[in-house]
């Protein structure tokens, strides 16, 4: 497998299904890896399960939806890591979900 030990990943959608699995696969590849979603609670295991294997992780607690928690997540990682080489921007945005929030101003112009 490739190496990515100098290298530092965001992954947006990390708390379940493909996101996590991405997370495993980039810290397995040495990356540290951003692990970002709105359930705390998982994110918190992935952490851990990453530091079990020796990998090094950050939970960012975001909603993608949310310009504002997107902003303030990419400066955590920012100040945690110091840079961000890496983007897996796999968080969704369900049909049910979409049917209940507005669009940003920033999406619609």
């Amino acid at each position: 497998m490739f190496s990515l030990k100098v290298k530092v990943a965001l992954v947006t959608g990390a708390s379940q299904g493909i996101g996590r699995d991405t997370a495993l696969a980039l810290s397995e590849a040495g990356a540290k890896v951003a692990v970002a979603a709105r359930n705390e609670e998982k994110l918190t295991a992935l952490v851990a399960e990453i530091a079990a294997t020796g990998g090094e992780a950050f939970a960012v607690k975001m909603d993608v939806a949310d310009a504002e928690q997107v902003k303030a997540g990419f400066k955590q990682v920012l100040e945690k890591f110091g840079r961000l080489d890496i983007l897996v921007n796999n968080a969704a945005i369900t049909r049910e979900r979409a049917r209940t929030s507005a669009p940003s101003k920033r999406c619609i112009q």
